[in-house]
């Protein structure tokens, strides 16, 4: 059947006109040739990934279905080990988040232009949904500052174009948009998505709203009328400013409140740390601090009003707030509605996730769990669409009543059940007591909430230490928030640090490197000059001890110091006419282009072609490259100089082979492989008639290696005459085997168990007399013959053999273990490291020397023993001609005695074999 199906799939092609790459294009390169492989039946060959391996990867299977249907319940892998010390640390923080909540709540909804009530529909809504699918303990859903200024914004706004339709409907509405649109993100497990925005924006969007909303709270505050509190910040600052002369009472309540609650927080502060014996005590009294000044406000109020008429007051207060749900309904959101919500609904999203997500990692990590941010959209998203149906608006987590929960000690997130049932008892039997509680008063604890949001100036100074330009960026969104809107400021701080990142990328700019040898120092020594010692206790890279100068290892440091390393360090240059080049910030369409404009740059002024360009008379050079003046023209001609090598630099090196280092990309795209292959072609132009060998090390990918492979990477480049050489392969080998492995250690427990430690170390030392008698290192086959146990050693030509002794000497030094290729050896030019890739690239382009040499040699060997009579006995002896590479081919045996040295060519075509 699939014999069936291959032959359609090659017919459909070859009518498409779709040319088909060779299963394996990379027979010629290694065949003959074999790899030290200690007791191995064959060589590692990697096979490249394919579609349908992708498609098993990205299609959910049974099993992980039934495991995401129970990731969406996080609580059903605790809630059956709830128990009852579990219930005392809930029953604590519930309690204490229940009181906080309650005047927090009634407060925003004033900033949410809406009545206090809905500040506790969503409060109950926020702490009883969210506990289904939380998977953070210390999290507390419900009206927060920041977006309930933004759901005030969005309301007025509304209302101005659609009077009829009331505020609560509006933010009802809003909150339904988007928490389904949360939801949605949640669902497809893109959680991830909200690491797009920068810590900078969310720094900046919060600063920004902090002050916006303090601001803001001010008239209320002092009592002053008379103008807008939603316009922009600035403003409303210089009207509050104007309108002092019209304070009224209601700033005696405000002021004194807000001094209050910051004086209850410094001395709680100052206690914990006077008396760290209290310091539990001391947090529960700054953490009720603001239920104790409502209260005692409230107390005044009630002695202040008591007497005057239904409806009235010496300052302004709440007045009648309904018992119970009275808005509970079915959400109004017709086509008109939504219409004029859809411009609204980013801004509010990104509100809603950023916030959220923030501060739950952030307490994760503080108590040692983690956080699913899908799963926690999830949460979000059901609790907006389900809140409106009892008349709440839009709700996310709170900084602050998270804060206080982590500390008040909560368990499991069964603890929003506790704040639910006080929220619950609050709006049915506390609406008598909410009638005198002072807008002032609640306008001071907006304002002391929203305070702990700005962000400090240590913080900003951390800022400017760690990037300069991103605190611009954050100023820049402070101003916008204050000077416009908390939406726009939102806006211009994602989209500026957007631009940056991608300003970034596209501007990426690769480092060539150098090589240089260290030694690592530990004291007054080197580690690893003892010999008594390891050279590095089984890490790090270092180099063997019969070296002269071991132990050290080799690093690559950009040329230009550029990462910061000693100036005063000379780094070598890796070969004359090779080239380490290493990607900085991925390799993708934005920046191929730049980066590989950079290396193309960088090369052609190291380096000079390989066959310099000859121009007859100045009309056949190109526009750009006039050549030189007529001046220094005539100068050569008098000083006896060709003029195509005037101003041409002969004692810089011709460009032999280049090395990219891929630690820095992951994957890679159409685009940015072809530039690749536009930039290969384009130096080996240059470099005609010798052709660059491309070296990639530090691939982490195995799709970004397939790619490689289908542009003509990772194998040796054809020559311009068709013919593959032969390539003298360097490979990476580890030990799979042998006395220190896993497997070896385990057999000595057993044997030792059983026979004792002497008969156990006798037996295995005649295992391994065994195995070294009867196993080739090379080929790995069992064999009978001594002969035949020699070992093979990789070369251009293919398998020869060394010495016996020298096999002893290769078996010790690998441990006497087995080994094998950590690459597959069918990409010769793919590399586990960035030495290993050095070591080949200097290896070939010296073999390559010595063929041109030896080849050259040999021709003129030929040419002196050829008979000189008859055309056609010199055409037996010796057919061929120059290529258009300027090497010389030969078709038939030379004359004995002009032997070709082993590194030679292969005509494909009379190997069998098809081109790459």
């Amino acid at each position: 059947m699939s014999t069936a199906w291959g032959k359609a799939g090659r017919f459909t092609a070859k009518a498409l006109g779709i040319k088909l790459q060779d299963k394996d294009p990379y027979d010629e390169v290694t065949r003959g040739e074999s790899i030290v492989s200690n007791h191995t039946t064959s060589t590692f060959v990697e096979e490249p990934p394919h579609t349908a391996e992708f498609l098993r990867e990205v299609i959910p299977s049974g099993r992980q279905l039934g495991d995401y249907a129970l990731s969406l319940f996080p609580f059903t892998s605790w809630i059956g080990h709830y128990n009852l010390q579990w219930l005392l640390g809930d029953l604590v923080a519930g309690i204490t988040i229940g009181a906080i909540v309650i005047p927090q709540g009634m407060a925003y909804a004033q900033l949410a232009n809406l009545e206090p009530q809905f500040g506790l529909y969503s409060s109950f809504m926020g702490v009883l949904v969210y506990w289904f699918f939380a998977t953070s303990k210390d999290i507390t859903i419900g009206p927060v500052a920041v977006l309930s200024s933004l759901t005030g914004d969005i309301v007025a706004n509304v209302m101005a174009e659609l009077p009829n339709v009331p505020g609560h409907a509006i933010a009802s509405a809003l909150s339904i948009l988007a928490g389904a649109v949360v939801l949605f993100i949640g669902l497809i497990r893109c959680g991830w998505i909200v690491d797009i925005i920068s810590l900078t924006s969310l720094s900046a969007f919060m600063t920004g709203s902090a002050l916006n909303i303090a601001v803001g709270q001010l008239p209320t505050l002092m009592g002053i009328k008379g103008f807008s509190t939603r316009d922009p910040a600035y403003l409303v600052f210089i009207h509050t400013l104007q309108g002092l002369p019209r304070t009224k009472l209601d700033a005696a309540m405000g002021l004194t409140a807000l001094f209050m609650l910051y004086g209850i927080r410094s001395l709680c502060n100052y206690i914990a740390k006077r008396w760290p014996q209290h310091q539990r005590v001391a947090f529960f009294l700054s953490t009720l601090r603001t239920v104790f000044v409502i209260l005692l406000y409230t107390m005044i109020s009630w002695l202040a009003n008591k007497d005057l008429p239904r409806g009235t007051s010496k300052f302004k207060i709440l007045f009648d707030v309904p018992r119970g749900f009275r808005n509970a309904a079915v959400p109004v959101l017709d086509k008109t509605l939504a219409s004029k919500l859809v411009g609204s609904l980013p801004a509010t999203v990104i509100v809603l996730l950023i916030e959220h997500i923030a501060i739950a990692k952030s307490f994760g990590r503080i108590n040692n769990y983690t956080i699913d941010p899908s799963q926690e959209m999830v949460a979000i998203g059901v609790t907006n669409m389900l809140g409106p149906f009892l008349g709440a608006y839009a709700a996310t987590g709170s900084f602050s009543r998270t804060a206080v929960k982590s500390k008040a000690g909560v368990r499991t997130p069964f603890a929003g059940i506790i704040t639910a049932i006080v929220v619950l008892l609050a709006i049915y039997a506390l609406p008598a007591v909410f009638y005198y509680i002072p807008n002032a008063a609640l306008a001071a604890v907006i304002i002391h909430a929203v305070g702990d949001l700005i962000t400090p100036p240590n913080t900003v100074y951390q800022f400017w230490l760690v990037s300069p330009l991103e605190v611009i960026i954050f100023f820049v969104g402070v101003f916008v928030t204050i000077f416009s809107s908390i939406e726009n400021g939102i806006y211009c701080t994602v989209c500026l640090s957007f631009a940056v990142l991608l300003f970034r990328i596209l501007k990426a700019q690769g480092r060539f490197l150098g090589r240089v040898k260290v030694h690592s120092v530990l004291g007054d020594h080197v580690i690893g000059d003892d010999p008594r010692k390891p050279v590095d206790g089984g890490y790090g890279t270092f180099a063997g001890s019969g070296s002269s100068d071991a132990p050290y290892r080799n690093i690559f440091l950009p040329l230009t110091h550029a990462d910061g390393s000693n100036p005063e360090i000379e780094l070598d240059n890796p070969y004359p006419g090779i080239f380490i080049y290493r990607f900085s910030e991925g390799f993708n369409y934005p920046n191929a282009s730049h980066t590989l404009e950079y290396m193309v740059r960088y090369i052609h002024q190291n380096t000079r072609r390989t066959t310099l360009s000859h121009f007859d008379r100045p009309g056949d050079r190109p526009w750009n490259d006039p050549g030189p003046s007529r001046r220094k023209l005539k100068a050569a001609t008098r000083a006896g100089i060709d003029s195509n090598e005037v101003g041409v630099n002969l004692h810089l090196p011709t460009l032999k082979a280049i090395i990219l280092d891929f630690s820095s990309v992951n994957n890679i795209d159409i685009t940015s492989v072809q530039q690749l292959i536009d930039v290969r072609n384009q130096l080996d132009r240059y470099a005609s008639p010798d052709v660059v060998d491309w070296h990639v090390a530090c691939i982490s990918n195995r799709w970004t290696k397939r790619a490689l492979v289908s542009a003509g990477f990772g194998y040796p480049s054809t020559l311009p005459d068709g013919q593959i050489r032969r390539w003298k392969s360097i490979f990476s080998v580890a030990e799979i085997g042998g006395e220190q492995s896993a497997a070896a250690t385990a057999e000595q427990e057993v044997n030792e168990k059983e026979f004792g430690p002497t008969l156990s170390s006798r037996g295995r030392a005649a295992q391994q007399h065994q195995r070294g008698s009867s196993m080739d290192i090379e080929s790995g086959s069992n064999t009978d013959d001594a002969e035949a146990a020699g070992n093979l050693k990789a070369t251009a030509s293919g398998s020869e053999r060394i010495p016996a002794a020298a096999a002893a000497a290769a078996r010790s030094r690998f441990g006497g273990g087995r080994t094998v290729a950590v690459h597959g050896i069918n990409r010769p030019l793919f590399h586990v490291d960035l030495t290993s890739a050095l070591q080949s690239a200097i290896a070939n382009v010296e073999a390559r020397a010595e063929f041109t040499a030896a080849t050259k040699s040999s021709i003129k060997g030929m040419e002196h023993l050829a008979t000189p009579t008859p055309t056609s006995q010199s055409q037996e002896n010796f057919q061929g001609g120059n290529t258009s590479d300027g090497s010389v081919t030969t078709n038939s045996k030379p004359t004995p005695g002009a032997s070709l040295p082993p590194y030679d060519t292969v005509d494909p075509q009379k190997e069998g074999l098809s081109s790459p």
